[in-house]
């Protein structure tokens, strides 16, 4: 898992064990569904015939030769480590940022960034204000395919948000998951200045810290309340930005490790 985790695992987090062939099984079949793939496309574009993808989907098929899943991790996009260990993917963190100045505009992009999640069959994690999640559960229902969390409550420090992060994302790949989705908005309201830097650390660290890992991560920003230097910094602790109108690149200015040891960040 990244380096910035190990800690954690060191203090008593357990690492991930060796999934079984039906957990192989899941991971092959998230994968394909997250692409929009039928077993005959997937079938198609490895080489492996669609029994043999059949069998391996519904764990009726055991001890499967490298060289398929090989050919598997190649088509999905994954490593064989994924799919035999749960171990990283490969470089594929989206990290999005949505900077927002009403609840209308938070809700036209976060519901349908959760409800996408619930779609693919993605372990989907909202941990943002409580009022947040009232407006969330209203525009997708209450939905059992999403945890809630208040983010105040459940995370007191950027080092606990991290941790936090990683647990749910390792549990949920253990449990066959093939993809993360995590809606994550830290209070700002009532920090210090201290404390505001290491919040805004925190948003470069997740790079780091889960560069390797199959999860998607949109962090809201309410203009309406969040520091002006911190919606300064959005576009340097994040590759992407997201608007109700759809995605935007980075401007250049996105550079994890630079803005980690720039003085005064």
């Amino acid at each position: 898992m990244p380096g910035i985790l190990r800690p954690e695992r060191e203090r008593g987090v357990p690492e991930m064990s060796a999934p079984s062939e039906s957990v192989i099984g899941t991971r092959v079949k998230r994968g394909r569904e997250r692409l929009g793939w039928t077993r005959e496309e997937l079938a198609f574009r490895s080489g492996i015939s669609w029994s043999a993808i059949a069998q391996i989907e519904s764990s009726r098929r055991r001890n499967l030769r490298p060289a398929t899943l090989s050919s598997l991790a190649d088509t999905l996009g994954v490593t064989i480590d994924y799919l035999v260990r749960g171990g990283p993917t490969g470089p594929v963190l989206e990290h999005l940022a949505l900077v927002y100045a009403s609840d209308e505009e938070f809700v036209a992009v976060a519901g349908p960034f959760l409800t996408a999640g619930i779609e693919r069959s993605e372990a989907v994690l909202a941990v943002t204000t409580p009022k947040n999640i009232r407006l969330l559960r209203r525009n997708i229902g209450a939905s059992r395919e999403v945890e809630f969390a208040d983010f105040a409550a459940r995370f007191d420090a950027p080092t606990s948000a991290v941790a936090g992060f990683g647990d749910f994302a390792r549990t949920a790949l253990g449990d066959g998951a093939s993809w993360v989705r995590i809606l994550a908005e830290p209070i700002w309201s009532g920090r210090s200045p201290s404390e505001v830097r290491r919040w805004t650390r925190l948003e470069s660290l997740l790079n780091i810290a889960f560069g390797s890992w199959p999860v998607t991560m949109l962090c809201p920003y309410d203009e309406r309340v969040v520091p002006a230097k911190v919606l300064r910094q959005v576009r340097a602790t994040h590759p992407q930005t997201i608007t109700s109108e759809g995605m935007q690149e980075g401007s250049g200015q996105f550079d994890p490790a630079g803005f980690i040891l720039e003085p005064g960040n």
